[in-house]
């Protein structure tokens, strides 16, 4: 179990890892070297990556049967806002395969011995306020076009959201809104848990990097989000069973979108906040 220090390193030391700059081509690169993890070690998405798609399908489920249909779209989307918990067991998988280590899925577990792991906890915690907040909104957007009473049937609630001038105006400022906690959780967390993973540094710190990797690289950064964005969708079709091999392959690829932008641990930490 690691010591309770969420804002710098347990020293008190605020880390700052030097960040380097890339550009679309390294995206690419990070994306064919997890998939190259996923070919070289495939058997433990079934272990890890399972779950996603039956927690969507549970919470859709759920949604319908609490009659809380207009939260189904947000709750499938707002998924994606969690994605980078769901990777920590595999960021540790290339982790291991890169350092020549015993890289079998087993060793995905082991992240629960990190010495980061109540770092980890408190960037998980912010990443689950982003989509409870993310879920709260579309509720106030669908609240204001269609009132608080719910619909009544799915056939209802899909003939008023496709056939409607208030349905179209509601995707509009839906899909806005969820674009904007997109790229505000992408900047948070591109770099947070892999580097937490790697550095005992503390959620504030490592959520700092992460944004400053985001400002120094936006364009790749964003080009990256775009791939993500792109490869849920297609692994959502059909009930989420293709995220079985979309997340690990995204996954593994954020390790190496990783590795390309921080520089080695042994960078000078600049002095800062207490523990």
């Amino acid at each position: 179990m690691g010591t309770f220090h969420v804002v710098a390193n347990a020293e008190g030391v605020l880390v700052r890892p030097h960040v380097e700059q890339i550009g679309v081509l390294d995206v690419i690169d990070a994306l064919r070297r997890g998939y190259n993890d996923f070919q070289e070690k495939p058997s433990h998405y079934v272990f890890l990556c399972l779950l996603y798609p039956v927690a969507g399908v549970v919470l859709m489920v759920w949604s319908a049967g609490a009659n809380l249909l207009p939260l189904m779209f947000p709750l499938a989307s707002g998924f994606a806002l969690l994605g980078p918990i769901a990777a920590i067991g595999l960021y540790e998988i290339s982790r291991r395969r890169e350092m020549g280590l015993d890289a079998s899925w087993r060793h995905a577990l082991e992240v629960r011995r990190s010495p980061a792991i109540l770092s980890i906890a408190a960037a998980a915690g912010v990443l689950f306020v982003i989509f409870i907040a993310w879920l709260k909104v579309a509720e106030a957007i669908y609240a204001f076009y269609f009132g608080a009473v719910p619909p009544a049937s799915l056939g209802l609630f899909i003939s008023n959201v496709l056939t409607t001038e208030a349905g179209w105006w509601m995707m509009f400022w839906g899909n806005l809104a969820g674009l904007v906690f997109a790229v505000l959780v992408l900047a948070i967390s591109v770099v947070t848990f892999p580097l937490l993973l790697e550095r005992d540094i503390g959620a504030v710190a490592a959520m700092q990097t992460s944004i400053r990797a985001f400002l120094r690289n936006p364009v790749a950064i964003l080009f990256w989000g775009l791939i993500v964005a792109i490869l849920l969708v297609i692994g959502s079709i059909p009930i989420f069973a293709g995220l079985a091999v979309v997340l690990p392959v995204l996954g593994h690829s954020t390790w190496h979108l990783y590795r390309k932008m921080i520089g080695p641990p042994d960078v000078k930490p600049v002095r800062g906040g207490a523990t």
